[in-house]
């Protein structure tokens, strides 16, 4: 029964030969139980839906340009991180286009492969739909429980807000604050694996809220990437 090929696409697992579920002898019955490759199928489910899967196959760790010794020292740390994550977190700051969610990205792929589940969050987008939700608790404790506890959470753009009527980047609401706390408070005492990108530095984030900013701080010491304003370094525009 477990040498059966199955119809599942979209990762080949050697273990059930894409059935989803693998065969085990109990006594004189024989019982299936679900296959470990479900729990990265359901990742690429949500990485799909999210709008990453478009960038999965583009943005690896070969694809990464290191052309200068920050590019070599930036891809050098993501890929240690894969292997040595425990109570450490990876960030990616500063400068667009700096190639910060391609290695993100990278990173989130490979603990795929690993068979660890793992999900994409936009910041901005995700916040919002939470922060219209929060008067339902049933909601919003399903919607928020679901970033709390995956094993591995890339928040995309974190602390992003508009630019006001000077160019400059607004501060975060206190919604924002309290729900990125809430959030980051419960991985960081939970020692979950978690993966940040954003436009602002450490620094900033600190100056934002210091709760927040100081476990995002402390969790990443190791693998902090913060790149300061150079447009040389944004390689959208070349």
């Amino acid at each position: 029964m477990n040498a059966l090929k199955g119809n599942l696409t979209g990762f080949d697992c050697p273990k059930c030969k894409n059935k989803g579920v693998v065969y085990v002898r109990n006594g004189s019955y024989v019982e299936f139980r679900e296959c470990t490759c479900m729990a990265v199928r359901r990742s690429k489910h949500r990485i799909q839906a999210s709008g990453l899967s478009s960038l999965i196959d583009q943005y690896t760790f070969d694809s990464y340009q290191t052309n200068y010794p920050w590019q070599q020292a930036f891809k050098s740390g993501a890929q240690k991180f894969v292997h040595d994550h425990d109570r450490k977190w990876f960030f990616a700051g500063g400068q667009p286009g700096s190639g910060k969610t391609h290695l993100c990205t990278a990173i989130v792929s490979d603990f795929l492969k690993q068979g660890i589940s793992a999900r994409y969050m936009i910041w901005k987008d995700e916040a919002t739909k939470l922060k219209s939700c929060i008067n339902d608790g049933e909601i919003y404790d399903q919607r928020i429980n679901a970033l709390k506890q995956v094993p591995v959470l890339y928040i995309d753009d974190f602390f992003k807000t508009p630019l006001d009527i000077n160019g400059s980047r607004r501060l975060p609401t206190p919604g924002d604050i309290n729900l990125a706390f809430e959030l980051l408070n419960y991985r960081y005492n939970n020692n979950c694996i978690t993966v940040l990108s954003s436009e602002r530095t450490v620094d900033e984030i600190l100056d934002c809220d210091e709760a927040t900013g100081s476990r995002i701080y402390e969790r990443t010491k190791e693998y902090c990437f913060n790149f300061a304003p150079d447009r040389r370094k944004n390689y959208r525009l070349r």
